[in-house]
């Protein structure tokens, strides 16, 4: 780094992404992402015609997209949020509700923590419990910014929907975020409770269950007052901050939501395979209302069987903090792909 970079920033231990290798073709199990193409409406909303508008300034108020998002979700336009990719949200949201300080679980999306250090905000951190579940009650009357990705990252673990409400409720004077980029898998979606509570911004991507990874596409779901805040904060940074392309990607996805929930329900079947072939090889595998598995073997460590899988050409994702190390978080890929996973881990576990 420079000499110039100030020394609050200079410290800032920023997130590490989920490896994209070049050296060959790996079935990628390590960053989450669908194993499912866009709907045929996104193939052709983004065409040669829409390329040669790249000209011109795309829609800053995102006005056919958010109109979409509202009707797919029950709200009016004014309660909806575009961004580019939800981590443009989280970064709003600890830049605009820090102050009082922040709350979040030990283990979770590491981005969290990177946006309180960026902000200067200070955290109180809650470990989860024993068996990795969020101690909820930890979260009560707090009155800071509490952010909780619900399902969890990378456990897969959820929270019912009225304990949700319960946090909320306990919090009238902080923010509760809500990141549910995982909650299309099998979790229970807070956006009604926000006609009901001021407080709580529920964040969305189209990463995940609308196959747009890619694209870079998040929305929230809050209060008009919330909603205002972030938007206070896009147009003072970067107001054409969703391209051309990516608008016309999103509102095509929407159209076509029936496509990418059947979608969500062949990756929750090929869930239901993957535990039981890993609990069959001997795993301990924590329940997952995501589109990915927490799992660990008595018989290898987590970072030897990421690295045995990389050889043999399967991405997983490793971590090292100590208490989730023999850990390995797989995403759920293609009925193939967890055929291939599967396969490869036995002939792994058979070398021992």
């Amino acid at each position: 780094m420079s000499r110039f970079l100030n020394d609050r920033l200079a410290s800032l231990e920023a997130y590490t992404p989920g490896e994209q290798p070049q050296d060959k073709a790996y079935i990628k199990l390590n960053t989450n992402e669908s194993p499912f193409p866009p709907s045929k409406s996104v193939l052709s909303a983004v065409n040669r015609a829409a390329a040669k508008r790249l000209r011109l300034y795309c829609d800053p108020e995102c006005k056919v997209l958010t109109n979409s998002l509202a009707k797919l979700y029950g709200v009016e336009s004014k309660n909806i949020f575009l961004s580019n990719g939800s981590d443009d949200i989280l970064n709003f949201a600890f830049m605009a509700y820090g102050d009082m300080g922040a709350i979040f679980p030990d283990i979770t999306y590491g981005f969290y923590k990177v946006f309180a250090e960026l902000h200067g905000v200070n955290t109180e951190i809650i470990p989860l419990c024993d068996d990795f579940s969020i101690d909820s009650d930890a979260f009560m009357g707090k009155n800071k910014l509490i952010v909780i990705a619900n399902p969890n990252a990378p456990t897969g673990m959820a929270l019912a929907l009225d304990t949700i409400e319960e946090i909320v409720k306990s919090n009238p004077d902080g923010v509760v975020l809500i990141d549910e980029a995982y909650v299309d898998f099998g979790g229970e979606s807070c956006v009604n409770l926000t006609k009901k509570y001021d407080n709580l911004l529920c964040v969305g991507t189209f990463s995940k269950s609308r196959s747009m990874a890619g694209a870079r596409l998040g929305f929230a779901v809050a209060s008009d007052a919330l909603i205002s805040d972030l938007e206070k904060i896009k147009y003072s940074t970067n107001p054409y901050n969703i391209n051309t392309l990516t608008q016309l990607a999103g509102a095509a996805a929407v159209r076509d939501n029936d496509y990418y929930m059947n979608n969500c329900q062949k990756i929750i079947k090929n869930r239901e395979y993957t535990v039981n072939e890993l609990e069959k090889l001997g795993f301990t595998v924590l329940p997952s209302s995501a589109n990915f598995v927490f799992a660990k073997s008595d018989k290898i460590s987590g970072k030897e069987l990421y690295l045995k899988l990389k050889e043999k050409g399967v991405l997983i994702r490793h971590f090292e903090k100590d208490r989730i190390k023999d850990f390995n978080r797989i995403t759920i890929g293609s009925a193939k792909e967890m055929r291939i996973f599967i396969q490869k881990t036995k002939e792994i576990l058979g070398e021992f």
